[in-house]
C-alpha cells in the first residue's frame, strides 16, 4: 500500500518532455544552419555538420573517423566506406562536393596528417571528440535556429539524409543500405513510417 501511495505521488519523469524518435532537420534547416556556420566562419563544425548531414553515421562513428578514412591521398574521397561499432558491419556513404570542400577546408586548417582524427580533441590531439560534445554542438546548432532542442539529437543528424531520400523515393531497401542497417524493420522503425506510406506502397506492389 505505501508502494502504491508513494507511486501515485510521484510525478512521471517524462512529464512535459519529448521522448521517442528525434526529429530530422528540414532542407531550409540544413541551409540555415551552414549559412550560419560559413559567415562564423566556424570551419570544424562547419565539416563535422556537413559529413555528419551526408555519411548518417552513429555519433559514435563519425566523431571517430580519421582522415585517411575518407581521403585519398591529400583529397577528400566521393565514396568512403567505415566498419560500424555497434554492428561491426562496413557501411558506405557518399560525400558531397560542399562537404568535400569544408572538410578539405578543415583539414588545411587544422594541419591534420593522414592518421590523425578528423574531429581531434582539443584537449588532447591523440584523442576524438566524444559522442556527449558532439551532441553539445549539435545542440547549439538548434538553439541557435530557436528550435526545441528537446525534439532534436545526434541521431537527428543521422535521420535527415536518409528521410529525405525515403521522402523522394520510397525506396526502402536503398535506404536501409545507406544506413547499414541489417533488418528492415529497423529501417521502417527508424523513419517512423506511417501507415498510410506502408499502404500506398503495398498498392503499388503487384503479386
Amino acid at each position: 500500500m505505501d508502494v502504491e501511495i508513494a507511486t501515485k505521488g510521484r510525478e512521471p519523469w517524462n512529464k512535459g518532455k519529448l521522448v521517442g524518435q528525434k526529429a530530422p532537420f528540414k532542407p531550409r534547416e540544413i541551409w540555415a544552419i551552414r549559412v550560419r556556420l560559413q559567415m562564423a566562419e566556424r570551419a570544424r563544425e562547419l565539416a563535422l555538420f556537413n559529413l555528419g548531414i551526408d555519411s548518417k553515421l552513429r555519433a559514435c562513428d563519425l566523431t571517430a573517423l580519421r582522415v585517411c578514412d575518407i581521403c585519398h591521398g591529400d583529397q577528400v574521397a566521393s565514396r568512403a566506406i567505415v566498419l560500424q561499432r555497434k554492428t561491426q558491419r562496413p557501411v558506405q556513404f557518399e560525400i558531397t562536393a560542399a562537404a568535400r570542400d569544408a572538410v578539405q577546408a578543415w583539414i588545411r586548417q587544422a594541419r591534420l596528417e593522414s592518421g590523425d582524427y578528423l574531429f581531434p580533441s582539443r584537449r588532447d590531439r591523440h584523442s576524438h571528440i566524444g559522442t556527449r560534445q558532439y551532441a553539445r554542438v549539435v545542440r547549439s546548432w538548434v538553439n541557435d535556429l530557436g528550435l526545441d532542442p528537446a525534439g532534436y539529437g545526434t541521431h537527428s543528424m543521422r535521420r535527415t539524409k536518409a528521410s529525405l531520400i525515403y521522402k523522394r523515393t520510397k525506396n526502402l531497401r536503398a535506404v536501409q543500405l545507406l544506413l547499414g542497417h541489417s533488418k528492415i524493420e529497423s529501417t521502417v522503425r527508424y523513419l517512423g513510417i506511417e501507415v498510410d506510406d506502408a499502404l500506398e506502397m503495398a498498392e503499388q506492389t503487384e503479386v
